[in-house]
């Protein structure tokens, strides 16, 4: 079951940089192939930079070479919400963090990558923070 994380906007305006509010809380896009993780071959868990939730994990993550992190699934169904998007004059599908609601990118199905699921969620690397894994 995820723990839900409830703040007012100005206290994630507080929390969040400026450019990490407009992705994460406004569905902004960062621009393609300028974010930190989008060639990251670290093996670790990536979680959500405005509640820390666990979200996806390194083994999923694969190069679809569009320009932003790919991962072929949420490291849990439920750590991910997915809402319709009709915004820019298309239909697409919204991945939004479960636990804070906050925006993570999109989901892109039937593209034909040669991955388990055939589905591509396309994220900000923005909306991310990678904790690598430990050698114990």
């Amino acid at each position: 079951m995820t723990t839900k994380v409830t703040k007012t906007e100005d206290e994630w305006r507080e929390q969040l940089s400026r450019e990490e509010y407009k992705v994460l809380r406004q569905a902004s896009t960062e621009r393609p192939w300028a974010g930190e993780y989008v060639d990251a071959k670290t093996e670790g868990v990536y979680r959500c930079r405005a509640c820390r939730a666990e979200l996806f994990r390194s083994d999923t993550k694969f190069d679809s070479h569009c320009g932003w992190p790919s991962f072929w699934a949420p490291q849990e169904s439920s750590a991910v919400t997915l809402i319709e998007d009709s915004s820019l004059g298309m239909t697409r599908t919204e991945v939004r963090c479960a636990a804070c609601d906050s925006h993570l990118g999109h989901l892109f199905l039937g593209e034909g990558y040669d991955n388990p699921s055939d589905a591509r969620y396309c994220i900000n690397s923005i909306s991310l923070s990678l904790e690598p894994a430990t050698d114990t």
